[in-house]
């Protein structure tokens, strides 16, 4: 690959995560300023799991089918850039909620039409991608330490950086490699796009305990996204979305620890020592302070890479080894269906609706109470997982 391309790549996925890092992490916090409660709060941050339920139409419908996938990229930045400068003239909790969920809906589909992009272009996607996707980690970070250093987390200009840079990578797309729709002329299916062929799978009770438990760890995942911010800011820490991306530097670590670790403890093992960190990082947050007791929010933060890499990643792999060749990507489509689609949504409203039942009178929260139930959602899937699933070679053969 060029080096042209590969900066042409890189520059992308920066931009990327950078428009998703530089508001979704403080929206929280501004939406709670605003006078937003906790379920207003959950309800907007479940916008994004309504985009990843729905995002595999578009894909599979209109990108993959009828348009080059730079194209398809460019105008859905484009647009989204307009709605993210509208919404902050937005604060009325259903109309935030309706905004917001339009921009989702445009933002989504846009994290595998990054990879298609990049996927064209390498030979070697093992060697070639992991250097680029690191990029968008880099974005996610950068925007952390930006907000941060402008001291504007509760403010409503995170989301015109945000417009700014959506519409800055949407003209950028159209001058990104050509990547011409993989599917043009083939009538879409409901069951390719939904990834149904993988529902085969759930012949094996391995497979069964794996969905089943990142469904439920999926959940309390949704409580760090939507309310660490808030919780951080409220209780006194100073540059909070600043030192959230340490978070993001540890997932980095990690992240090319992955071979390292994976070969020498295995599936089950990689997944419970993440499952335990999601306890681990919960509890820091119950019990830790900003006085004595900071170690334990700090903690807690860094334990994202284990947390994140630990489950997420290697449940990937866990999946493409477990799947018969010819459903392998649907297999995919129906892990992120699972994860980021039905357990975040869940998580999103219930996280809303608790941290709204131990909401104050002063405004101020029980944050205790509000992180040991993540804590104790994390632990049931531990247990669960603990009992149910094994290291042996899946019942399920290539074919």
């Amino acid at each position: 690959m060029k080096l042209k391309t590969k900066l042409q790549l890189s520059s992308m996925m920066f931009l990327q995560f950078f428009i998703w890092g530089v508001w979704y992490v403080t929206m929280g916090t501004y939406l709670i300023k605003i006078g937003f409660d906790g379920l207003d709060v959950g309800a907007a941050y479940s916008t994004i799991n309504w985009g990843a339920i729905i995002s595999p139409f578009v894909i599979g419908m209109v990108a993959d089918r009828f348009f080059s996938a730079e194209r398809v990229l460019g105008i859905m930045h484009l647009s989204g850039g307009i709605i993210l400068y509208f919404l902050i003239q937005v604060t009325d909790p259903t109309a935030f909620f309706w905004t917001l969920l339009v921009y989702a809906l445009l933002y989504m589909p846009t994290l595998a039409l990054v990879n298609a992009i990049c996927f064209n272009q390498m030979s070697d996607t093992k060697t070639q991608f992991p250097p680029i996707r690191v990029l968008g980690t880099i974005g996610w970070i950068a925007a952390g330490i930006l907000i941060s250093w402008m001291k504007i987390e509760d403010t409503s200009m995170v989301f015109q950086i945000g417009a700014g840079a959506s519409i800055l990578l949407g003209v950028y797309s159209f001058f990104l490699p050509s990547t011409p729709p993989q599917n043009k002329g083939k009538a879409p299916s409901i069951r390719d796009i939904l990834g149904l062929d993988a529902l085969a799978l759930l012949k094996d009770r391995n497979f069964v305990t794996f969905i089943l438990c990142s469904l439920l760890i999926s959940v309390p995942l949704a409580f760090y996204y939507s309310f660490t911010n808030p919780f951080l800011n409220e209780i006194g820490l100073e540059n909070a979305a600043g030192k959230m991306t340490l978070g993001q530097g540890s997932e980095f670590l990690f992240l090319l620890l992955m071979p390292f670790f994976f070969s020498r403890l295995g599936v089950k093992k990689m997944l419970l020592i993440a499952m335990v960190a999601w306890v681990t990082r919960y509890l820091c947050f119950a019990y830790g302070n900003n006085e004595a007791l900071a170690p334990m929010l700090y903690i807690g933060i860094i334990l994202h890479g284990i947390c994140y890499d630990f489950f997420f990643v290697t449940g990937q792999i866990y999946v493409d080894q477990a799947a018969p060749k010819k459903v392998k990507a649907s297999a995919q489509g129906f892990i992120t269906l699972i994860t980021y689609g039905l357990g975040m949504l869940i998580g999103s409203w219930s996280s809303g609706w608790f941290v709204k039942q131990y909401t104050l009178a002063d405004g101020s929260h029980v944050w205790q109470t509000i992180w040991l139930i993540p804590a104790g959602m994390a632990l049931i899937a531990t247990i669960l997982f603990l009992i149910f699933f094994n290291d042996k070679k899946n019942a399920v053969t290539e074919n």
